[in-house]
């Protein structure tokens, strides 16, 4: 897991292949990270989305990075939190699945995600920071060495902890 860490930075700022969007099922500007990364790309971001359609949960799609410094967006849509019983595991194992795929299929080698659903759709963060590195270790152990780095961008301090503590357990 020596191509993966842990960083406490805006996501917006950072200079990879490609961010993740934590994205909504209509792809469009919505609040949290979302909303951020739509600001910070400019309109032409928002006006490429409306032509991909929707992206069902679990699901990723992506488009140029425009204003970012990121060349291009993956906009994974996680699942809202119901409870656990509703394939919530599952569908966020799949959007983080979902992202890596469409990377290496656009030849994209360092990718930044933020802590996808657990904003507004209220995943709770030890299980999705779980969720998230333990996906991202299994597709970076059969990679065959594709990527070259996998961020896990945290917005705050008890985040970063989170996934780093996820981190020390996947090595372990």
């Amino acid at each position: 897991m020596d191509r993966a860490r842990v960083i406490e930075a805006d996501i917006t700022t950072l200079a990879v292949d490609a961010i993740v969007n934590a994205a909504n099922e209509n792809l469009t500007r919505g609040g949290g990270v979302c909303g951020a990364i739509h600001e910070a790309a400019g309109p032409e971001l928002e006006s490429e989305c409306r032509t991909l359609g929707r992206c069902p949960t679990g699901q990723a799609r992506m488009t140029r990075g425009y204003r970012l410094p990121a060349r291009c967006v993956i906009h994974a849509a996680g699942p809202v939190w119901r409870g656990g019983c509703a394939g919530e595991p599952e569908l966020l194992t799949s959007c983080y699945r979902a992202a890596l795929a469409l990377a290496r299929e656009h030849g994209l080698k360092t990718v930044a995600f933020p802590a996808i659903s657990t904003g507004i759709y209220g995943y709770p963060a030890d299980r999705a920071a779980a969720i998230a590195v333990d996906t991202v270790a299994e597709a970076l152990r059969s990679d065959g060495g594709w990527f070259d780095e996998v961020i896990f961008c945290c917005f705050d301090a008890a985040s970063a902890a989170r996934h780093r503590a996820a981190l020390e357990a996947a090595h372990g």
